[in-house]
């Protein structure tokens, strides 16, 4: 085919055209006869002796189907389907030796002298003509019959088709065998940057199935190679453990949550180490087309030594417990004290017994927010303000209710805010005691806290109680200690209100200043 006509309006160019001849292996379809039949189909329908199945690239027209013919390959340029592909119905040919188009061409001009034609172009779905299945005749012939030319149009779709279905075919292996080219060599990088962490790496398939495990993990355990695949990685757990992880991995199977736990595992010397082991869940494409919301289709888990990390933290706690525990002691020996020089001297017997109250609120403060062990850990929360406050009152309630009722909103402390908060309401409640709401039988207080994203607002309610009348003198200790307290240890602010059946009193204190975290 010349290169005018390829360039001519509405044809589509050679380039494109051999691009799309390339895709069909034109060489492995001709040796393995793939078209042969409807070649041979072909000259026994139009009673010809030689029939051709050709595909045309940018330079050669070749042959996939040959029938009377031995010809594998010819120039595109004098070609018969080099005509025939610009049409889109059987082009005739009744004498090529009259026709200027192939008058000069060699197999007209001599053996086998060619003189009629017939062919079909071979149509691709984008609508390009590839080439053309034709029959060849040494004798001239006006035309084809309806029938024969009906034929020849449908064996250019059938052998189309099968040309179609072959290339999609190649080319679904050849994308397989690409992605999977892809994903053994990223299985490879994983494995390669795996074997290098300094933490034991491993792989399940969906159903919990474990079939990988790095370098390091063979390393720490001293197995050999393979031994833990399937279900064989709970032998290696401390017999303590093994039902706890067992219960752990499946429910994170079950439930696709991630998996985390700290069990023992058996090191190489035949110790055993606490190790933290975790896993996540890998999923394929949602129904929605969104990544990472469709079926797992892999875990991937890690087990990291912290078995130095656990010793050292049980040493810190046995060492706070015991310091804590010294501590306590210490404010019990000094409230003893207190009392013993009660004894000795009367007229100081009512300060002494204001500062042992004192004394034992800031024991109930540290008791509070200290370290504790399973047996010394009290039942009520130890990291609220709720927590405190309810450690603090329970001398002052009744046994046949409540006199203080602490309310609101949930509020963390520690141990930071937890002795000024204690001397702050046991300051409060002693006064109370002594002079407000709970001097009286059906006096109570009602204590409310707030929070907004800043503060929070403690309002102590008093009722009940007898009338309270504005302080005139300079401010005593009592006061002095509870703005000590609240303004220059919290950062907070007072504000108090001296009403006919109580005191009311809002702190305003920082949220900042109660909590760390």
């Amino acid at each position: 085919m010349s290169a005018d006509v390829a360039a001519a309006p509405g044809v589509p160019t050679v380039s494109h055209r051999a691009r799309q001849v390339a895709a069909y292996d034109i060489a492995t379809v001709r040796d393995r006869g793939e078209l042969d039949d409807l070649a041979t189909f072909a000259a026994e329908l139009c009673e010809a002796p030689i029939s051709l199945i050709s595909l045309i690239d940018d330079v050669d027209q070749r042959f996939v189907a040959r029938v009377g013919a031995e010809i594998d390959v010819a120039p595109a340029d004098i070609s018969f389907c080099g005509q025939a592909i610009l049409g889109d119905t059987v082009m005739i040919v009744p004498d090529a030796s009259l026709d200027s188009r192939f008058a000069d061409h060699p197999m007209v001009k001599g053996e086998p002298y060619l003189r009629f034609y017939a062919g079909a172009p071979l149509v691709a779905t984008d609508g390009t003509a590839l080439g053309a299945i034709c029959v060849f005749d040494v004798t001239t012939r006006a035309d084809l019959t309806p029938l024969q030319k009906r034929g020849l149009s449908v064996l250019a779709r059938a052998a189309m088709a099968r040309l179609d279905d072959r290339r999609q075919a190649r080319e679904q292996r050849q994308l397989e065998e690409q992605r999977s080219q892809e994903l053994a060599a990223s299985q490879i990088r994983f494995h390669t940057l795996a074997d290098t962490m300094p933490q034991m790496v491993w792989s399940t398939l969906p159903d919990g199935h474990h079939d990988y495990y790095n370098a390091r993990w063979y390393e720490f355990t001293g197995i050999p190679e393979g031994s833990t695949d399937g279900d064989g990685w709970n032998d290696v757990f401390h017999p303590d453990d093994q039902a706890r992880a067992w219960a752990a991995w499946r429910h994170s199977l079950d439930t696709g949550k991630p998996y985390q736990i700290e069990y023992r595992l058996r090191h190489v010397d035949g110790t055993y180490r606490w190790v933290l082991g975790r896993a996540l869940p890998i999923r394929d494409h949602g129904t929605d087309g969104s990544d990472g919301t469709g079926a797992i289709t892999r875990w991937f888990g890690t087990c990291t030594d912290i078995h130095e990390q656990k010793l050292a933290i049980e040493e810190r706690e046995i060492i706070s417990q015991e310091l804590s525990h010294r501590i306590k002691n210490i404010f019990a020996v000094i409230a003893g004290l207190v009392s013993f020089a009660a004894r000795a001297k009367p007229e100081i017997a009512e300060v002494a017994a204001d500062l042992r109250q004192r004394i034992t609120a800031l024991g109930r403060a540290h008791d509070f927010v200290r370290p504790h062990s399973a047996e010394s850990r009290p039942a009520g929360q130890q990291d609220t303000l709720a927590g405190l406050l309810a450690e603090l009152f329970e001398p002052y309630q009744q046994a046949d209710g409540q006199r203080i009722v602490v309310s609101g909103d949930t509020i963390a402390i520690d141990d930071r805010s937890a002795t000024p908060l204690a001397l702050l309401f046991h300051e409060l409640a002693t006064n109370a005691t002594k002079y407000g709401a709970l001097s009286h039988h059906d006096g109570r207080i009602d204590v409310t806290v707030t929070a907004d994203r800043d503060a929070a607002t403690i309002r102590w309610i008093e009722s009940g109680g007898p009338p309270v009348i504005a302080p005139t003198a300079a401010s005593g200790f009592g006061t002095k200690l509870i703005e000590l307290s609240a303004v220059r240890q919290l950062g907070g602010t007072i504000e108090r209100e001296w009403r006919a059946d109580g005191l009311a009193m809002t702190a305003h204190i920082p949220l900042a200043a109660l909590s760390r975290g």
